[in-house]
C-alpha cells in the first residue's frame, strides 16, 4: 500500500503546518466517506429524537468551511454560493433546509466548499503562516486558531456522522478504505 492509496493520511513526521492540515484533511476524508454514496432517504435519516442528518451535516460543514476561511480569515462576506441559496446566517439554517436539497447538490456544495477552503488556506499559509493574525477576534486570533477550530468542528460532527451512517446501512470504520474516492450520491 502506498501513500497514494490513502492521500488523507497525515504525515508521520512533518512540520506543525503539515500535521495540522493533515489532521484536518483526514477528518474531512473520514466525514465525506461516512456521508458518501447515499440517496435522499439516507441523507435524511436521523436517530431517536435528534433531527441531525448526514445531509444537514454536509451542508453545515460546507458553510463552516466557507465561513472560517472567508469571514473569519479575511472579514469578507460569504458570497457565492450561499447568497444564491438563501443563507440567512442563523445557526440552524443548514440543518433546516438540507432536506429540500438533492443528494448531488449537497455533495457538490460540500466538495466545492472544501476546494475553496484548501485554496484560501494555502494562500494564507504562503502569505504569513500559522502565526499571522486574522480578522476573527478583532484581529487578535491567529490562523492556527482557525485551523484548530475547524479540526474541532469536524471531530465533533464526524462522530455524529459515524453513528448516523451505521444506522443507515451498517457502515462502520475509522477511515475510508485504501483507494476510496468520493461519489456524488444516488
Amino acid at each position: 500500500m502506498t501513500e497514494d492509496d490513502r492521500p488523507w493520511e497525515p504525515p508521520l513526521a512533518g512540520t506543525e503546518t503539515e500535521h495540522l492540515t493533515g489532521a484536518l484533511d483526514r477528518l474531512r476524508a473520514t466525514f465525506r466517506w461516512k456521508a458518501d454514496g447515499l440517496d435522499a432517504a439516507g441523507l435524511r435519516t436521523s436517530l431517536g429524537v435528534s433531527t441531525l442528518t448526514l445531509g444537514g451535516l454536509l451542508k453545515h460543514l460546507a458553510a463552516m468551511e466557507d465561513y472560517i476561511f472567508t469571514a473569519k480569515l479575511r472579514g469578507a462576506p460569504l458570497g457565492a454560493p450561499w447568497d444564491a441559496l438563501g443563507w440567512d446566517g442563523s445557526n440552524d439554517w443548514e440543518f433546516a433546509t438540507s432536506a429540500d436539497d438533492e443528494p448531488a447538490e449537497l455533495y457538490a456544495l460540500w466538495d466545492g466548499a472544501v476546494e475553496r477552503s484548501r485554496a484560501r488556506l494555502d494562500a494564507a499559509l504562503a502569505d504569513g503562516g500559522l502565526d499571522q493574525l486574522v480578522h476573527a477576534g478583532n484581529g487578535t486570533a491567529s490562523l492556527r486558531r482557525l485551523v484548530c477550530d475547524l479540526i474541532e468542528e469536524y471531530g465533533r460532527h464526524t462522530g455524529h456522522a459515524d453513528l448516523i451512517r451505521e444506522a443507515v446501512d451498517g457502515r462502520t470504520g475509522e477511515d475510508p478504505p485504501a483507494g476510496w474516492k468520493p461519489s456524488a450520491g444516488r
